[in-house]
């Protein structure tokens, strides 16, 4: 989650673009991203899975009643973006994305500059405190009433260093009850021997990778009423359609868990 501009320095942001199959990379994100394919071919399937857990939880958080989102570490703007599936369920809810890439922030204010109900503002995830007192969000949100807090992707480029739960626990505390809380993370479980090699690709990139197993992960819901089906891998939570894909099928272990939790 580094500042600055520099196409030849491999971009979190824009490797997440890439597996996901969009156009804002440069050489160095695609070598970057096929070296960690290399290790880990069935990412852009966890990357494809973590987009619809992002508009399945949005739309149930809406259709619960939610009416202001806060989407740190938001990435670049693809299909179906938070106020987008916010919209189809709650047209005048509000929505604020934070990131703290300049390419991010660039993107994301081009595209939303004319909607009233979306602010761009930039952000670190490791720096919770001057997110929920930023003037921008304060004006556009109101933290006396049910805000969603999404984090998805963006925690496991947090080092223990930098202590997750912790920040976690700041953004928690500061929510009204009725909140919610979305996180997704992915997991080395299935294949923890790949995790050293990619996380030695990120070393060079704009953030770095933290590999996690399922026992590292699940307290970062601590303190959170989790709505059904609890922490499970993204396409368990809540599935529109039975899962098809043998890829999936035959993922035994955790792979990129995910859950939705209240504040009460």
């Amino acid at each position: 989650m580094g500042s600055g501009f520099d196409p030849a320095v491999p971009n979190a942001a824009r490797m997440y673009d890439y597996f996901l199959g969009g156009k804002d990379h440069f050489p160095a994100d695609r070598e970057a991203a096929d070296r960690v394919l290399r290790y880990v071919p069935e990412i852009p399937l966890g990357i494809r899975e973590n987009r619809e857990f992002l508009v399945r939880a949005v739309r149930f958080l809406a259709e619960r009643g939610i009416r202001q989102f806060l989407d740190i570490g938001a990435g670049l703007p693809t299909q179906r973006n938070v106020h987008q599936v916010v919209a189809e369920v709650a047209p005048g809810a509000r929505t604020v994305y934070v990131d703290n890439d300049p390419q991010v922030l660039a993107h994301a204010r081009a595209l939303l500059q004319s909607s009233p109900l979306v602010k761009v503002v930039e952000g670190d995830l490791r720096r919770p405190r001057e997110i929920l007192d930023h003037p921008d969000v304060r004006d556009h949100l109101d933290f006396g009433r049910p805000v969603a807090v999404l984090l998805l992707a963006i925690v496991h480029f947090i080092p223990d260093s930098d202590d997750p739960r912790g920040i976690i626990a700041e953004l928690r505390s500061a929510l009204a009850p009725g909140s919610y809380m979305a996180i997704s993370h992915v997991a080395v479980d299935e294949r923890p021997e790949a995790a050293p090699r990619v996380e030695r690709v990120y070393q060079n990139a704009s953030a770095q990778f933290v590999a996690r197993m399922t026992g590292e992960i699940a307290p970062f819901f601590d303190g959170l009423d989790l709505v059904e089906p609890g922490i499970v891998n993204l396409h368990e939570w809540r599935p529109d359609h039975p899962v098809v894909n043998p890829l999936l099928e035959k993922q035994t272990k955790a792979y990129f868990l995910c859950g939705v939790g209240q504040i009460l």
